[in-house]
């Protein structure tokens, strides 16, 4: 299990030695779904991930965790995978980021993480709850990102983003940040770990595509 958690920890973050984000470029491509399903008094209830991964990178995970050579994973091998892929993001908070008003809120390990494949591409689906009862506020945030920007995980249409529940008087909106113009509006804000070493920070997540729930103040 050490072994292979290396090689996917291995894949997973070769390339991190570039000078500047203009020159880290994602070499993992993942498409992604997020459900979240939301409480009638506006509470946050689960938010529910589905990434489906490259061919290439796929197809490099399959080799790697085919213990029996036959070109596919059986039970016991997807439940291998599984593991070894929540224990490698488990430190990148599963690569989610979530915010309330600005801030960020704190995400509890999901208690299950299937891996499958599907027409030779690996599928990662798992479920998430804020570790905090977390209830919409003026400006609430969901979205995925990787901090190394190693992995690209993106939701291709706006419709992959879905909200069951949305309380009447909140709206909804996709959020795509043009990558130069979240530079220049967080310039006052980035260290030079920023540039220097992609995994020194989390800065990285102003240029994550986002659902933004707005809701009215309160009185």
């Amino acid at each position: 299990m050490q072994q292979r958690r290396a090689v996917f920890i291995g894949v997973m973050t070769i390339g991190l030695t570039f000078a500047t984000p203009a020159y880290v470029h994602p070499h993992v491509f993942a498409e992604a779904r997020l459900d979240i399903t939301l409480k009638p008094d506006g509470t946050v209830e689960k938010l529910g991930h589905v990434w489906r991964f490259d061919d290439l990178f796929s197809s490099t995970v399959l080799v790697e965790f085919d213990k029996n050579a036959d070109l596919k994973l059986g039970e016991k091998e997807l439940a291998d995978l599984a593991s070894t892929i929540k224990d490698s993001v488990a430190e990148f908070d599963y690569f989610q980021t979530v915010q309330l008003d600005g801030k960020p809120i704190v995400m509890a390990a999901p208690d299950h993480l299937i891996a499958d494949f599907q027409n030779n591409q690996l599928l990662i689906i798992f479920e998430s709850k804020p570790k905090q009862p977390l209830k919409l506020g003026r400006m609430t945030s969901f979205g995925v990102y990787d901090p190394t920007f190693y992995t690209a995980i993106d939701y291709v249409n706006d419709t992959d983003i879905h909200v069951t529940g949305l309380p009447g008087g909140c709206a909804q909106k996709v959020v795509r940040p043009d990558p130069d113009q979240a530079i220049a509006q967080n310039q006052g804000t980035l260290t030079d770990a920023f540039f220097n070493d992609p995994t020194g920070t989390n800065m990285s997540k102003i240029f994550a595509t986002r659902l933004e729930i707005e809701c009215p103040a309160k009185s």
